[in-house]
Formats: structure tokens, sequence, C-alpha cells
């Protein structure tokens, strides 16, 4: 069970979780998801980060080339602003988003489309000891494996929480496009990176 005020250094490394019914459940997903917002979440991290203002990241795993240097130019530039991140970052544009992200000295919050990873990767240590990384996970622990399912709710659940939605590319008619759909009716500001 999650304890309010339990953000000391020693327990960013400790998983917490948090029931839909806790006052530190974040009511966005309520609103937005209706029944389908996860009845407990999973964290790892600094949770204070779920206050700060939030872009989401998303790109389609089939990308054309020319929006490739122009994603990782983006990411920089919220690195350099100081603008916290929130994706998946499981496509390989979004997976190169991340490590520029890393490199910088904003909040980060990643969502796997699984259950919390069993061991931390080490990329991930500073950053969590430094209470700029949150993982957050709204699946259950038996949720080991990355499956399309998991994918289309977790990124409903990243834009859920979001305060604006960044897309680097729509593959017409994948789940990206309808995502972007669901953000028109949530009333969530999105934009699409446009090809010089």
């Amino acid at each position: 069970m999650w304890i309010n005020n339990l953000h000391p250094v020693a327990n960013r490394k400790i998983p917490q979780f948090i029931e839909s019914n806790n006052a530190d459940y974040p009511r966005r997903l309520r609103g937005r998801l209706g029944s389908e917002a996860p009845e407990q979440l999973s964290t790892l991290g600094n949770l204070e980060l779920l206050a700060s203002p939030k872009t989401a990241l998303f790109c389609s795993t089939r990308c054309p080339g020319d929006i490739i240097l122009a994603a990782y130019d983006q990411a920089a530039r919220w690195r350099d602003a100081g603008r916290c991140v929130i994706g998946g970052f499981h496509s390989p544009i979004e997976q190169e988003c991340f490590h520029i992200l890393l490199r910088g000295s904003q909040p980060i919050i990643i969502c796997p489309a699984r259950a919390l990873p069993q061991r931390i990767p080490a990329e991930w240590q500073t950053p969590l000891a430094d209470g700029r990384l949150l993982v957050l996970s709204a699946f259950a622990k038996n949720a080991t494996r990355v499956t399309a399912n998991l994918a289309a709710r977790r990124n409903a659940f990243v834009a859920a929480l979001a305060d604006e939605v960044w897309f680097a590319h729509i593959a017409p008619g994948g789940q990206a496009d309808l995502l972007a759909h669901r953000l028109t009716k949530w009333r969530i500001p999105f934009s699409i990176l446009k090809k010089n």
C-alpha cells in the first residue's frame, strides 16, 4: 500500500503501489479512462513527478527517415528546457529520444507496456537516485511480456496522464492514429511533427 510522503532517496528504488481509491491516484486517469483506468499502479522512483506538466511522446514503429533527426532534435529541446516527458519509449525512435533525455537533468516518466522490471537497468540508476525518473506501470505483476494489446492500453494510459501530446510520426490506421482520435475526445492538445 502506498504511504503518503514516502519519497526519501533510500526509497526511490523500492516499488510502491497506488490503489485506485487512494488519494494519491491521479484523478486524470479516472476522468479520461473511466472504467478502463487501472485498479492499481506500480511505481518506482519519484512520484512527485506526476504533478509536473507533462508532454507525452509517441512515434509509430515504422517511421520515415526524414522524421528521425527532427524527433531527436525535439527531444534535445525538451531536455534543454527542463520539460517533463512521459512515454513508453518502446519504438526505436522513442528509445533514442529516451537516451537523449537521460543525458539531461529534466524529469522523465517511463511507462512500460508490462509490469515493473525485476531488475533496474544501469542507465536508470542515476536518474532514479537523483529523483528525476519515475517508472510507472498500469499492469499486474504477471504481465511480463509486451503485447500489442498491452502497448495500446499503455499508450492510452500515457496520453491520459499528459498535459499535451507530441507525435513524431503517425502511421495511417495504426495505434497512434487511433490514439489521436481519442485525444480529440479528451481535449488534450497534440501536435504532429511536420516534414520540411
